[in-house]
Order: C-alpha cells, then sequence, then structure tokens
C-alpha cells in the first residue's frame, strides 16, 4: 500500500488522519523533531526534521507517495503578541519551504502534497446573513490571518512547478472532542452555561473531524482533485444556535449567559476579532467534486459527539 509522510501528525486532525490511513491500509510517516520520544507501530513510523535547521530525514521523502502537510503552531493557544505571532506564520512558512526543498533535492515519487490551510483567508461578512458565502476565488483579507494564511499557502506552491499535485483545504472550525474548538465550547456547558459570545449572531463555518479526515483522504486518493477547497460544512450555523445546540444535547437545564465583546477583547486582545468574527463560506466547489458529507448539519454532528 502506498506510504503518507504527514507534518503536525501529533495534532488534531493529524491524528485522525493518521489513523483513518492505517485502518486502510495505508503505511504512514509521521515527522516529528524527535523521533525517539514517539512509539512507532505496525504501519506507522517516525522520522526526523527540524524545521529551525532546516533539515528532513531523505529516506521519510524517498519512501513518501503523498505528504499531508498540517504543521503549525496553534492559532488560538496563546495571545497574539508580535512574537507570538512570528511563531504562527514561521512554523507555517518555513515548514513548507522544507518540504519544498526536500522534493526539489532528494529523488523522490511522490505524487502529491495535501496541504491545510484556513478560512482565517476570508475577510467579515459584508452583511448578516450573507447572501454571497466566500468561495476559494476570494482574495485574501488583509487582517492577521488572511495575510498568514496567504504567505502559507504561497510557501507550499512552489511544489506545483516540481511536476505535484497539491491540493489545499482551507478548514473550518473543526468539530471534535479530542480537542480544539468543539472541546473548549463544551466546558463551561458542563456546568450549565451557555456562553454565548458578543451577539451571538456571528456565522461559524464548521467541519465535523470525521468530514475533515474523509476530505483529506479523497484529496489523495482522488487524482482530479486539484487546488483549494473551503473545508466547511454546507450548512453552516451562527454561534447562538451552535452553542444552544451543543447545549441542549448535554444538559436537561442550562442558562445562556451573553459575553460581552469587550469582555472578549480584554481577555482574548487582538484574537477576539476571530471570535467575534461573522464568516460565512461555501462548500459548494467540494460538493461539486462529489464530497458527500456524513455531518451536514449542527444537529447531527453534534449528537455523534456526544
Amino acid at each position: 500500500m502506498a506510504t503518507v509522510l504527514i507534518t503536525g501528525g501529533t495534532g488534531l486532525i493529524g491524528t485522525a488522519l493518521t489513523q483513518a490511513l492505517i485502518d486502510k491500509g495505508y503505511n504512514v510517516i509521521v515527522l516529528t523533531r524527535d523521533p525517539s520520544q514517539q512509539r512507532a507501530s505496525k504501519n506507522k513510523s517516525f522520522a526526523q526534521w527540524n524545521i529551525k535547521d532546516q533539515t528532513i530525514d531523505r529516506n521519510a521523502i524517498i519512501k513518501a507517495d503523498y505528504i499531508v502537510h498540517l504543521a503549525g503552531a496553534n492559532v488560538a493557544e496563546k495571545r497574539w503578541t508580535d512574537k507570538r505571532k512570528l511563531e504562527i506564520i514561521d512554523s507555517r512558512t518555513k515548514s513548507a519551504a522544507l518540504l519544498v526543498k526536500a522534493l526539489k533535492d532528494i529523488p523522490n515519487t511522490v505524487k502529491a502534497v495535501i496541504s491545510a490551510s484556513a478560512i482565517g483567508w476570508y475577510g467579515p461578512d459584508p452583511e448578516i446573513p450573507n447572501p454571497h458565502p466566500f468561495t476559494e476565488n476570494a482574495p485574501a483579507n488583509s487582517d492577521f490571518l488572511g495575510t498568514t494564511c496567504q504567505q502559507w499557502e504561497e510557501s507550499i506552491g512552489p511544489v506545483i512547478s516540481l511536476g505535484k499535485r497539491l491540493v489545499i483545504l482551507r478548514t473550518g472550525i473543526v468539530l471534535s472532542n479530542e480537542d480544539g474548538a468543539y472541546a473548549e465550547f463544551k466546558k463551561p456547558i458542563k456546568f450549565g452555561i451557555a456562553p454565548i459570545l458578543g451577539s451571538g449572531r456571528q456565522v461559524v463555518s464548521w467541519i465535523h473531524i470525521t468530514d475533515m479526515v474523509r476530505m483529506y483522504i479523497e484529496a489523495i486518493e482522488n487524482e482530479q482533485w486539484n487546488g483549494i477547497y473551503n473545508a466547511v460544512t454546507p450548512v453552516p450555523v451562527n454561534n447562538k444556535t451552535l452553542i444552544t445546540t451543543i447545549a441542549k444535547s448535554t444538559k436537561s437545564f442550562y442558562l445562556k449567559v451573553p459575553v460581552p465583546a469587550f469582555a472578549l477583547k480584554a481577555a482574548l486582545g487582538e484574537m477576539s476579532i476571530e471570535v467575534l468574527k461573522s464568516c460565512t463560506v461555501s462548500a459548494k466547489k467540494v460538493e461539486h467534486a462529489g464530497f458527500q458529507f456524513f455531518f451536514s448539519n449542527i444537529e447531527t454532528a453534534v449528537n455523534n459527539l456526544k
């Protein structure tokens, strides 16, 4: 079976994708700074890379049939200081540059590179509801995440000139019990508190972790997939609907508590812009490519994640 080389393989998407690939019979190599600290298993091995030093295990590149590039510092983990912003950008662009250089310098048979990006590419909805959801052709927004996503995508783009098929998945809010935004949403609800952020009207373009993993596998296996696709459900919801749907599924009684915008700004700083931003993103391109969502509405997704 084919071998998939994964960067960011220990993150939320990477962990789920690795297991799904192994279940399908793929061999998976996960790039890590220190392979000796990792536990290999059947069909899963680890190889060394160092983004700072721009070094990578030659054999990992030689063995790979596909590369999935997920590496990048967690955008929501810390406040966006100037130092943190640089870490967020460099972790994406310098890791991509290392892959591009490796594919150029090391003999390989890599057929395709599947790279993450994010719907942070897009700006806020011009109106709510937005009658014209953002499509893949929309220009990058000029804010921090917009410019970060633009640099991210540009940094992996040169693999096309090396004869590799490139697929970029602009990821929405991934719903998973394991980590990420959904796990954070659930924490206060356990205590009967359903926090409605800001107005609660801001649209959240989301995707269930199962569909996210399936989309990556489809991008690997379907040679017709090429270019940029929005990785979001066809049915986005606003913040209030999302939170109350989660609350209804887990608690018989809960209290909706508004969290005003000024409080979020005080707690999160510049990052609050993203929490309060309404961004309605189109899934039409990926649907036209034949992808069928298992979880297209929020009720089904939340019930699955109980």
